[in-house]
């Protein structure tokens, strides 16, 4: 089968510095990192960009093409009918770089490095520890996979250019380039943040996919600590979870947005900025997947003058309490996480002064802007 060039109707912005195409089949089309991040990046700096993501129909949105990918019904399908597409699409676009962002796009990849394409791979978990903890499977099969995907990752990245969207991904994959997930600063009155209402009793707030393993219990079980607290629990939640946490607490005082729905990144700001909150949660379990990482949603807070209430990760401790933007519990300690929250509510000016050295360490040291660069830089030197 040929592909032909695919056609976006709208009109993109044009590039004079080359085409480029992102692809996934995984992400939502308005990803973060994917879309707000990276294509709106390369778009600015004058690159002719098309996202190849998964949705119903074709658009163009900021100057970038985004071409719909079908929405495939399960995993197997989507991971080898949907591949063998997502391949022959991207090859029609007639693009001068391919930039992928899922595993099991790695076929397709290869196969575009054998046609002579240059090809990034954008690693944005460490997908070995991640498939290990998915508790749906069998131990045995999560081992299985995550060493077979570990060992397909290692082989094929000397095919590609790599980027890692945390540094400590360098460990398995020294020769990527890390481009992390740092908040872009808003372009906000300082007096937008400052009128911002504070409640009547503490408000708690969470962002991104709501997950057993990134902490849904610990968060919900602060309310049974908190008599007076909310929680707000904003991202993507299966109903079945949604349902499982909502056993036993309090309704009227546990908040979801995104049950079975994906929550768009304006939708998450816009919660960033409706109230004062009296601290963002970022309460991960202990595990060999979390211990690392560098959450997107606390630079998030941050950039927004939200103090960050986390678990005491050797990363985030360096981050937050580096900054004075928060405070670190110990995740297996629920009372100790109550009496922050407590402390943050009975002492709004402490927090107030946390949230500003969050919202300074946001615009100077873990800003959006250098790690674009990198990314800039990095296209430059391939397309040279």
């Amino acid at each position: 089968m040929t592909p032909q060039a695919i056609t976006i109707p709208g009109k993109a912005q044009s590039g004079d510095r080359g085409k480029v195409v992102h692809l996934t089949t995984v992400h939502d089309p308005m990803d973060n990192r994917v879309f707000h991040r990276e294509c709106k990046t390369l778009a600015t700096a004058g690159y002719e960009v098309v996202l190849l993501a998964p949705r119903e129909g074709d658009a163009v949105i900021d100057g970038i093409a985004i071409g719909g990918l079908p929405r495939w019904g399960n995993r197997l399908t989507r991971m080898t009918a949907g591949v063998v597409r997502a391949f022959l699409t991207a090859l029609g676009t007639r693009a001068d770089l391919y930039h992928f962002h899922d595993p099991e796009l790695i076929p397709a990849g290869l196969l575009l490095r054998l046609l002579g394409k240059p090809v990034v791979y954008d690693i944005h978990e460490d997908n070995r520890t991640w498939l290990r903890e998915r508790e749906y499977r069998p131990h045995w099969l999560r081992f299985l996979i995550a060493e077979t995907l570990a060992r397909a990752e290692a082989t094929a990245s000397r095919r590609f250019h790599l980027v890692l969207a945390e540094r400590h991904y360098a460990e398995r994959f020294p020769g990527g380039e890390t481009v992390l997930n740092y908040a872009r600063f808003p372009s906000l009155e300082e007096s937008r943040l400052a009128g911002r209402p504070r409640g009547e009793s503490p408000r708690l707030l969470y962002t991104g996919n709501v997950t057993a393993y990134r902490g849904a219990h610990l968060h919900v079980q602060l309310l049974e600590h908190l008599p007076d607290a909310h929680l707000f629990l904003v991202g993507r939640c299966s109903p079945r979870l949604a349902a499982d946490l909502r056993v036993g607490a309090d309704s009227a005082r546990l908040h979801f947005e995104g049950v079975d729905d994906y929550v768009s990144h304006e939708r998450i700001i816009s919660y960033y900025l409706r109230e004062c909150w009296t601290a963002g949660l970022a309460i991960f379990p202990y595990s060999q997947h979390s211990l690392h990482k560098e959450l997107t949603k606390v630079f998030e807070y941050m950039a927004y003058g939200i103090p960050v209430l986390c678990a005491d990760f050797p990363n985030l401790r360096e981050i937050v309490e580096g900054t004075g933007c928060g405070l670190c519990v110990n995740p297996e300690d629920g009372a100790a996480a109550a009496e922050a929250v407590r402390y943050l509510w009975e002492n709004p000016e402490v927090a107030r002064q946390m949230g500003e050295r969050g919202r300074e360490a946001a615009r100077t040291t873990y800003a959006w802007d250098t790690e674009g660069e990198k990314l800039l830089r990095l296209y430059s030197d391939i397309l040279r």
